[in-house]
């Protein structure tokens, strides 16, 4: 399996400043980049896999949402979470 409940919490330390902290949308927002980095390379390899891409999509609204609640409530760590997960080319 690519995401163990390690990888999760050490995601949840990372970004949400605790391991019990799930809901801060930092540590969303680094889940859902983990989780959509994922899929995108098992797509290159499965083309065809309508499903996974279906699932992608809705992934990335996700993190788009809560990007977008992120922007509106504080830029500054909207900010630092594009800088720290490079985001934006």
């Amino acid at each position: 399996m690519y995401l163990t409940a390690e990888k999760k919490k050490e995601i949840f330390k990372t970004y949400g400043n605790s391991e019990a902290n799930t809901g801060a949308a930092e540590s969303q927002i680094a889940l859902f980049t983990h989780r959509i980095n994922h899929l995108t390379e098992h797509l290159k390899a499965s083309r065809k896999d309508f499903s996974t891409q279906r699932a992608l999509l809705t992934l990335v609204g996700k993190r788009r949402r809560v990007l977008d609640y992120l922007r509106t409530r504080d830029i500054t760590r909207y900010r630092s979470i594009l800088k720290e997960l490079n985001l934006r080319k």
